[in-house]
């Protein structure tokens, strides 16, 4: 069987179809120009009117072909030559033909590569230096065209280069503020999963070694272990189902499937770590009331993160939590009487918390208490529209 070929994508047809009308307009070009200048008489503005007008026909060239563009436009000069003798060279006519070229190089440096911008400059000053050589040869004024030839050039190559400049580096910033915004988000998910996964994975742990430990002489205590495993399980799965749901819709405006956690779910973080064998002492002072979702999510996140501190390395049995609701800010304290110091080196517990209160624009503190444990505090600064 004769091996079958791809089809070829008509992508390429359709751009030399879509550059058609620019072609037949840009070659028409230098005939239409030597029709208006043999026909146009005198330097009128009627006979400079007619070749500004068929100026656009090559000019529609230019964002498709810069340099084909570009020296259909210098055949104006080439043409001018050829009529000389019937249409005098004005000085009005090569001002114009000037102003428009220097129009073409820069709109050529603002949107195309250097490298085109300076080959249509060099076409640009060739043609017109070969023009004004040509006429002015033995002319006073020859040195002083020439100088103003190159500064109109120099000065449309530096506006587009301008333009251009810009141009690249708005888009730069605006790289710069994606390549932010993602490491922000990349930032936010570790944060959530760490939260969310240490918490539980130490619950498990510690359960499953007390299991361990007591399957033989204590089988209910086993159970028990067991049953707080699977609730946690399910819980933390319940979690991470949320948490890639909501990364997988494509939708920025959709609410959440389900709520995230806050302050209203620490009755059940308490029970939870009770089964890891640590009991926690929840107080609530000052006036409680419904907080933004994302300090919600963040006092919770703290309270959880401190929590798991204590499990796994407080060698305690108990701690307390106090959350106080103040006129302007609420007030995380989580104290241990524990060994009064954290692992070093073994991951982003207290990092992370410090990161959660600096995006909140809060308080942070952790470390050992003078009289023995450990303390984390967190004052989380309320937004005035909260409701007191």
């Amino acid at each position: 069987m004769p091996a079958t070929s791809r089809p070829r994508t008509p992508q390429r047809h359709v751009a030399v179809i879509g550059e058609g009308p620019a072609w037949l307009a840009a070659t028409a070009f230098p005939v239409l120009l030597a029709v208006a200048l043999l026909n146009g008489g005198g330097p009128d503005g009627l006979s400079l009117l007619i070749p500004a007008i068929l100026f656009l026909l090559p000019a529609s060239l230019l964002p498709h072909r810069p340099l084909a563009g570009t020296a259909f436009m210098l055949t104006a000069w080439l043409t001018a030559w050829a009529v000389e003798d019937n249409a005098p060279f004005s000085w009005q006519l090569g001002y114009l033909m000037m102003l428009a070229n220097a129009l073409a190089i820069g709109f050529i440096t603002a949107t195309r590569p250097r490298r085109t911008s300076i080959v249509a400059v060099v076409m640009t000053l060739c043609a017109q230096l070969l023009v004004v050589a040509f006429y002015l040869n033995e002319s006073p004024a020859l040195v002083r065209t020439v100088m103003f030839t190159v500064l109109i050039a120099g000065a449309a190559w530096m506006a587009g280069n301008t333009v251009h400049e810009r141009r690249a580096h708005a888009e730069a910033i605006e790289e710069q503020r994606t390549a932010r915004a993602v490491t922000a988000e990349r930032l936010r998910i570790a944060r959530e999963l760490h939260d969310m996964v240490a918490h539980s994975i130490g619950i498990i742990a510690i359960q499953a070694g007390v299991g361990g430990r007591v399957i033989d002489s204590q089988p209910a205590e086993a159970r028990n272990a067991l049953s707080a495993i699977e609730a946690t399980s399910r819980d933390t799965l319940a979690g991470l189902r949320r948490m890639l749901g909501t990364l997988r819709r494509t939708d920025p405006e959709a609410a959440p499937l389900d709520p995230a956690p806050g302050l209203a779910d620490l009755e059940h973080l308490a029970t939870t770590t009770a089964h890891a064998g640590v009991r926690v002492d929840l107080q609530w002072t000052g006036h409680r009331r419904p907080l933004p979702a994302e300090f919600e999510l963040s006092a919770f996140r703290i309270v959880q993160e401190a929590i798991t501190n204590v499990v796994r390395h407080a060698g305690t049995d108990h701690c307390r939590v106090t959350i106080d609701h103040r006129d302007d800010e609420v007030a995380i304290e989580v104290i241990d009487d524990g060994r009064g110091r954290q692992a070093e080196g073994t991951g982003y517990g207290i990092a992370g918390m410090r990161e959660r209160v600096a995006i909140l624009h809060g308080r942070f503190s952790a470390g050992p208490r003078p009289e023995g444990g450990f303390r984390v505090t967190a004052r989380l600064p309320l937004p005035e529209q909260v409701p007191a």
